[in-house]
């Protein structure tokens, strides 16, 4: 038998189910997708062709399926579903108008792995989002962006006449295929596709019933369910910025499951964007239900690996640290502790983070070597957590990376001198002038009569007010690591070029608004490392001695420290 190629309306879609199974990707279109649908759809404009009764139409990209010979006017779906779920959802909204008697029928979409789903596409509503899983919740975000759409289309829009063109006057590229097996069809025609991922691919290896010789019907269905629940379940988990960024420091959105099959490849091609699903199509052949078993196993024992360093605070700390300087792979990791005990282990780990600071010596770090000082600020606030019993929080490796931590002085310097918001600058810092000090009457006085726009006058006195804040830091120590904390981005914006104690007002409001300052800055500019009475508005040179103690403290027993 030849397999059918031909148009379809929308409206003639409406006499068939179809039926997504499990090898499918789940529902992915984002608003940017479903608006552009409508937009095109909204846009076209039939018209008459010449000497006929016809008018030429929309044309929707191919839907590929294949008859279910187990029931009639069913087709399963090869390629397509995204399309065809959003439909429907279009179809559903425009049914809303009409009262339930009066509105017409729509085709049946049926999901292997996720039942329910007919019952849930039956009572969508237009304010709600279901977050029961992530097909669910993509599909009610789809269904939102339809109804926002048309919200915003009230004057001068006709629904009926959209409704018409939707219906009868856009078609799909209908290609039924007769003989061949969908897997291999879908692959076939995905394999070229970008947006299809090497684990999408793969899920339609594990997922492919051919696979499951001697299976009866339920048993397969039953084993096909399992896998698909399970991998949702792992890239669930992996979804999860958290436990990703502890783990791969990569910033990747989407398909994250594909990170452990990337692990268990063993035929690497940079070249070969595929190479990873050419690699478990070899190991798929001539294969039998024992042969998935185990490939399934061997992928949930990485996840589960996993799991475990993220639960257990002192590995993940250590760990994402490592993963953060890049000194250890993760399957290099993952291969190790398959032949540790867990007290060997974590001697592992403390031995790979006394090789990655090896030589380094923090006493002579200054602010231009910022790699080895943005390292050492790392582990210093790592440790600090570790080491106090009653803390339970966990470093956000992911903010460290998405944020743009970096290394700042604690108090300030004089090379920078503001070019923007000067009068602002100025009025911050005049508050905390010292007017007990001798020079900080005059200073004051000079901050309430200076000429903001000249250049020369300004920066003079703009120097001053940097080495009042300073005067008992010596000038040496201004670039020394015990000048330097860690900052993200925006609080590093917020108060650049600011006195000691407006930068510490900043964290103290940042801190009281829920961002997270390492503990390590808290404790600076909260004057932990002060003796009592503190000089809150100034950086001593007896803070700056007590922060570079507790420095050493805390990480000797991974530097090296001159005598």
């Amino acid at each position: 038998m030849e397999n059918k190629l031909e148009l379809k309306t929308i409206s003639e879609l409406n006499q068939f189910s179809f039926f997504i199974p499990s090898y499918q990707r789940g529902y992915k279109w984002t608003k940017k997708e479903v608006n552009d649908l409508l937009n095109d759809i909204n846009e076209f404009k039939p018209r008459v062709i010449d000497n006929t009764d016809d008018k030429t139409w929309y044309c929707l990209q191919p839907i590929v399926i294949k008859s279910r010979e187990t029931k009639a006017h069913s087709y399963e779906v090869i390629d397509g579903q995204q399309r065809l779920t959003t439909i429907y959802l279009i179809l559903h909204y425009l049914n809303q108008d009409f009262i339930e008697s009066r509105r017409e029928k729509i085709f049946h979409i049926d999901y292997q792995t996720r039942l329910g789903t007919s019952d849930f596409l039956d009572k969508l509503e237009e304010n709600k989002i279901n977050d029961s899983n992530v097909d669910f919740y993509h599909i009610s975000h789809a269904y939102q962006t339809i109804c926002s759409w048309f919200e915003k289309r009230k004057v001068n829009f006709d629904k009926q006449e959209f409704g018409s063109k939707f219906k009868y006057h856009s078609k799909v590229i209908w290609y039924e295929s007769q003989t061949e097996n969908p897997i291999s069809i879908f692959t076939r025609i995905n394999i070229g596709k970008i947006p299809l991922t090497n684990s999408e691919l793969i899920k339609a290896l594990f997922l492919n019933s051919s696979n499951f010789i001697g299976s009866n019907p339920e048993q397969l269905r039953l084993k096909q369910l399992e896998i698909a629940t399970e991998w949702d379940n792992i890239e669930h988990g992996l979804q999860e910025d958290r436990f990703w960024y502890f783990l791969t420091g990569q910033n990747t959105q989407t398909n994250r499951i594909e990170f452990i099959f990337n692990l268990m490849n063993q035929d690497k091609d940079e070249n070969d964007p595929y190479a990873t699903f050419r690699y478990f199509t070899k190991l798929f052949r001539n294969s039998n239900q024992k042969t998935i078993e185990t490939n399934w196993q061997q992928i949930k024992r990485y996840y589960q690996r996993f799991s475990e360093w993220f639960n257990k605070r002192e590995w993940y700390h250590k760990i994402g640290f490592l993963v953060t300087i890049n000194e250890i792979s993760i399957s290099k990791l993952y291969s190790e502790s398959s032949n540790l005990s867990k007290v060997e282990f974590s001697s592992y780990l403390d031995d790979l983070i006394v090789k990655s600071m090896k030589d380094l010596v923090i006493e002579d770090l200054q602010y231009q070597d910022k790699k080895e000082v943005r390292k050492t600020l790392l582990l210093y606030n790592i440790i600090t957590m570790l080491n106090s019993p009653k803390d339970n929080s966990y470093f956000p490796f992911h903010l460290f990376k998405n944020e743009s931590w970096d290394i700042e002085h604690i108090t300030s310097i004089k090379d920078t001198v503001p070019d923007k918001n000067r009068e602002h600058w100025l009025n911050d810092a005049k508050v905390f002038i010292d007017v007990s000090k001798k020079e900080g009457t005059k200073l004051l006085k000079r901050s309430e009569q200076c000429n903001v726009n000249n250049e020369d006058e300004f920066k003079e006195l703009f120097e001053d007010i940097v080495s009042h804040f300073n005067s008992d830091l010596g000038d040496d120590a201004i670039n020394d690591i015990s000048n330097l904390t860690l900052l993200d981005s925006q609080t590093n914006r917020g108060y650049k070029n600011a006195v000691f104690p407006l930068k510490r007002k900043t964290i103290i409001n940042r801190d009281k608004s829920g961002v997270f300052i390492p503990i390590c800055t808290k404790n600076v500019f909260l004057k932990y490392f002060s003796e009592y009475p503190p000089k809150i508005s100034f950086w001593t040179e007896e803070d700056r001695k007590n922060y570079e103690t507790d420095l050493y403290s805390v990480l000797d027993k991974y530097l090296t420290i001159n005598e």
